[in-house]
């Protein structure tokens, strides 16, 4: 762990330090539990830092606030829950075709509609990757320990402004409620967008003719350009169908499975020679280490994958382990999300279970434990 100040913080009070550490300096957002805290606490720190909040109508107007800030210029979040989450969909769409770098936390619980407010659940996996309509690219880091929070929301914000695209940090209650020690480094690494490096007069807002993350200027900068959520030109303005729309929607796209290994994030243990691997994100990730040390404890030849980013989905990582295991165990609060990736990147090399808990309680050791059991050779 790096050096730094040690603090006991909640989780989501540790991604709004996060942010700010890198250099968020706008939220708008609308309260909802469990997300309510980010908001909160950016209410009073980010004024002293120079930085503006908002409490906006509602969550539409929130993602709509958030692009517009990071158009001019500023490094912007927002943060909600499930329904929130689903509001937010077409401008995050905007976002991605637009390419306007922004974060949006969810701090997932029970669903559908209002489900169960205040309990934790995992159930907006795929409502992360595929909420907004047709194709587009995603990003989903997925903390699984308040230290984990702070260091994916720099993440989150750092890869949002490099690659000019929507990121998304998908917390659960447990994880933004729960409050223990971190460390908050002396030093941490900061990105920023590609910026023009030309003439005003010469700046094309989508030029990719050196790299296939276009530089982005900030409005009021002096740098007179178009923005628009339909197909486009390097110039910005719509274009009509064919090979040039196809194009667009190819690089955007592309622009992140080309950094498909660099965004990795697995974590491992006890996989060297185990026969049951245990594949979990958010949470249930301590309740599984449990189960699987325990596992061990009775002979059971156990491990434990943890996923630090759900989207762009780890294939490589999964096809790999899958060929070296008999069978992996997939515990989801939710009916089945990630598990049915799992056993697409496990391409048939094993056995591939899930194991799901949806009525607000997280996962205990022993009943992971039992589900270990079952699918052990």
């Amino acid at each position: 762990m790096s050096e730094g100040k040690v603090v006991l913080l909640q989780g989501n009070e540790a991604c709004a330090e996060a942010a700010i550490r890198a250099g968020v300096r706008f939220f708008a957002g609308y309260p909802i539990t469990p997300s309510t805290e980010i908001a909160e606490t950016l209410a009073l720190r980010l004024p002293q830092v120079g930085g503006k909040f908002v409490q906006m109508e509602d969550e539409i107007a929130s993602m709509a606030a958030v692009i517009g800030a990071s158009l001019a210029g500023v490094k912007s979040m927002t943060a909600t829950s499930g329904p929130g989450f689903s509001l937010k969909q077409e401008n995050l769409g905007y976002a991605a075709l637009a390419e306007v770098p922004c974060v949006v936390v969810n701090v997932q619980r029970v669903g559908p509609s209002t489900g169960l407010p205040t309990c934790p659940a995992q159930g907006d996996v795929m409502q992360a990757r595929w909420g907004t309509h047709g194709d587009h690219p995603t990003v989903v880091y997925c903390p699984s320990s308040v230290q984990e929070a702070y260091h994916f929301t720099i993440d989150a914000v750092n890869a949002s402004e490099t690659l000019r695209t929507p990121t998304i940090l998908l917390m659960d209650e447990v994880i933004g409620h729960m409050r223990e020690k971190m460390v908050i480094p002396e030093k941490v690494t900061i990105l920023e967008r590609p910026g023009p490096d030309v003439e005003p007069g010469e700046y094309r807002p989508y030029d990719v003719s050196r790299s296939d993350v276009p530089p982005m200027a900030a409005f009021g900068a002096g740098y007179r350009f178009h923005v628009t959520g339909l197909y486009h030109g390097e110039d910005g303005f719509p274009i009509d169908r064919g090979p040039k729309a196809a194009q667009l929607l190819a690089r955007v796209c592309q622009k992140v499975e080309r950094r498909r290994a660099q965004l990795a994030s697995v974590w491992s243990e006890s996989c060297d020679d185990c026969e049951v691997a245990v594949v979990a994100y958010g949470s249930p990730v301590r309740v599984a280490l449990r189960a699987v040390r325990m596992a061990r404890a009775q002979g059971i030849k156990a491990g434990l994958v943890k996923l630090g980013i759900l989207w762009p989905f780890p294939e490589e990582a999964i096809r790999d382990l899958a060929g070296r295991v008999k069978a992996i165990l997939v515990p989801e609060m939710n009916l089945g999300q990630i598990v049915i990736e799992v056993d697409r990147a496990s391409k048939g090399q094993c056995r591939v279970e899930g194991l799901s808990r949806v009525d607000g309680e997280l996962f205990t050791p022993p009943e992971v434990l039992e589900a270990v059991r079952r699918v052990a050779p």
